[in-house]
């Protein structure tokens, strides 16, 4: 029976160390997922060909090539599309049709002792029970047995960029933007693009360097983005681009250097998407404010909560054929003539179209949307074997008191807000999120939830007690 490590067979990917002195992901443990990767997706899907990618990260080489013979061996033909973003294969294993499939290297916006791998098949990706068949494969040394045909497609990427940049029409007004990859892909293949569109570019940490000695990429974390927010003020430029590391996600940075969160993002990309399709469902996860369904259903959509998770909004999406979805993480999902995966470069020229077309700034247009006072989203450490007892017993806790939405945790619903506790997919931690209509009221909500997690020793609750006093302030 092969030795690898359960814990790196996580909810939506494969994920853990590659150096050190007893590394969780390493060639050799690469060779048997890509084994285990294609024996269930021939088993499932009667997948016929799989495109492989990887990021920049200096680990990434040694460990696609071992993917690629664990493919290869169990009769898999593979097609070798080299250093390209995650959204890249997603693409190639989409335009394939139901019998693609697509696996990429990255650590996207991680630190550099880790890496891991992603898999799809068709538009969609894997999680959940689907990985843990892969692992079942490894453990009992059960896969499928050929002999693969290894191809390259270093054109893959400008099929991608081409059929995006076809998605979009822009309008008369020109734009300026600063672009910051972070030293990642994205810079190296987006920039062009915006400017065949007639996009003023200012580049910021452009040229790929898996060391990412700037800074990592990860437009979530405000850290990563200060040079971005002064560089957008200094420069007069409209607006700033920042993709993570393998630019499934992107942040908006506005004229005036603030960062926009992702469900503000999603709510003007429905109101748009919504004069084009009326009546149409948006997907989003449950840690979204409250404003969004508002927008949404104002902009005569229907708003759907689901569970937070990359690979589970798009499968929900495709379940309800909903042309736009996306989530508080800065996942974005666009389906609307195109396949419903998290596609940040094309997310960027969906903003770049809407913003051609307007004369207010990008600031005047997100403050139009309604305001509410809201929390970033708190984790606090939890072990992992008390983390769904815990939600469980909130959920009832809650339950006797008010409504509770619990398709993801418990997000507890009052008269002027709400909080939510959902229990992490890939950390031992419980996540936490308030908003309300003002500071007293989030405060209100904030100490009744730590007020039953104080029965829980376990759990360390101070970043939640930061955040009370942060309100109370």
């Amino acid at each position: 029976m092969a030795q690898v490590p359960a814990t790196i067979f996580r909810q939506y990917d494969i994920r853990g160390t590659v150096v050190g002195d007893n590394p969780q992901v390493t060639p050799d443990v690469g060779r048997l997922v890509g084994k285990g990767y294609a024996t269930f997706v021939k088993r499932t899907f009667q997948t016929e060909r799989v495109y492989i990618g990887s990021d920049n990260r200096l680990t990434s080489p040694p460990l696609k090539n071992a993917v690629i013979e664990g493919m290869l061996s169990a009769g898999m033909d593979v097609t070798d599309i080299g250093e390209v973003m995650t959204p890249t294969v997603y693409f190639a294993s989409a335009q394939h049709g139901p019998r693609g499939g697509g696996i990429q290297i990255t650590g996207s916006h991680l630190t550099l002792e880790y890496n891991g791998i992603k898999m799809a098949y068709g538009p969609l990706a894997l999680y959940g029970d689907q990985i843990q068949y892969i692992y079942n494969c490894i453990v009992n040394d059960d896969f499928e047995q050929g002999a693969g045909k290894l191809g390259h497609d270093p054109d893959m990427v400008r099929k991608h960029m081409e059929t995006i940049a076809s998605k979009v029409k822009m309008g008369p007004r020109k734009l300026k933007v600063v672009l910051d990859a972070g030293n990642s892909l994205s810079g190296m293949y987006m920039a062009p693009v915006y400017e065949k569109l007639g996009v003023e570019v200012i580049c910021l940490y452009c040229e790929p360097d898996g060391t990412f000695p700037n800074h990592l990429p990860n437009p979530e974390d405000p850290t990563t983005t200060d040079d971005l927010e002064k560089l957008v003020v200094e420069s007069g430029a409209d607006f700033g681009i920042a993709f993570d590391g393998d630019a499934d996600r992107c942040g908006i940075i506005d004229n005036h250097g603030h960062h926009i969160a992702a469900d503000r993002l999603l709510a003007v990309l429905a109101q748009d998407m919504l004069t084009r399709r009326p009546g149409a469902t948006v997907v989003f996860d449950v840690k979204v404010s409250q404003m969004l369904p508002e927008v949404i259903r104002q902009a005569g959509g229907v708003p759907l909560m689901w569970r937070t998770g990359h690979s589970v909004m798009k499968a929900k999406m495709a379940e309800v054929k909903s042309p736009l979805g996306g989530e508080v993480s800065g996942h974005i999902f666009i389906g609307e003539d195109y396949y419903g995966f998290d596609d940040a470069p094309l997310v960027s020229l969906k903003v770049l179209e809407i913003f051609s077309k307007r004369n207010e700034s990008v600031s005047e247009a997100f403050e139009a949307l309604p305001h509410l006072v809201a929390t970033p989203e708190i984790i606090l450490p939890t072990p992992d074997d008390i983390k769904f007892r815990v939600i469980s017993e909130l959920q009832d806790y809650f339950r006797a008191q008010t409504e509770v939405v619990d398709i993801d945790g418990a997000r507890a619903i009052f008269d002027n807000g709400w909080g939510l506790v959902r229990a992490s997919n890939t950390q031992p931690a419980i996540t936490l999120r308030f908003e309300a209509r003002d500071a007293a009221q989030l405060v209100d909500y904030m100490q009744r939830f730590n007020s039953k997690l104080a029965e829980y020793p376990q759990i360390d609750r101070a970043r939640l007690e930061q955040q009370i006093r942060n309100f109370s302030a």
